[in-house]
């Protein structure tokens, strides 16, 4: 495994909080190491609970919960992140996770996550 830090997907975050036996005992291995938590997985929890798709109650408090529960770094989206985006393959629609795959390529992260579709980008994954 490597030692991270580990930019952790909205799933993740979301199953680590709610669900830890969703996560793949390397996942789970993984929360123990250096850890990064993008806003762009609270910008998907905030428009995903206001359209009915998620339901973590306050999307504001649920993400202040998150970062002080999984702690590490938080990471905002740069300018290079978006810049990023536009050499990235179109393997994977969902915008949020493309952005996910921009940072982690830029700031040489591993992305811990579950999607198949991410693997086939050329940054580190763990799950």
């Amino acid at each position: 495994m490597t030692n991270g830090p580990f930019l952790l997907d909205t799933s993740t975050i979301l199953w680590a909080l709610a669900a830890p036996e969703r996560l793949s005992p390397q996942a789970s291995q993984a929360l123990k190491r250096p850890l990064v938590l993008s806003v762009v997985s609270y910008w998907e929890v905030v428009i995903k609970s206001r359209k009915g798709l998620l339901s973590v109650g306050n999307p504001v408090q649920w993400w202040s919960r998150a970062a002080e529960a999984i702690g590490g770094t938080i990471l905002a989206v740069h300018a290079a992140h978006i810049s990023a985006l536009s050499g990235l393959p179109d393997f994977h629609k969902d915008p949020f996770d493309r952005m996910l795959i921009a940072q982690a390529g830029q700031e040489r992260l591993t992305l811990l996550t579950s999607d198949q579709v991410v693997r086939r980008y050329p940054i580190p994954t763990l799950w």
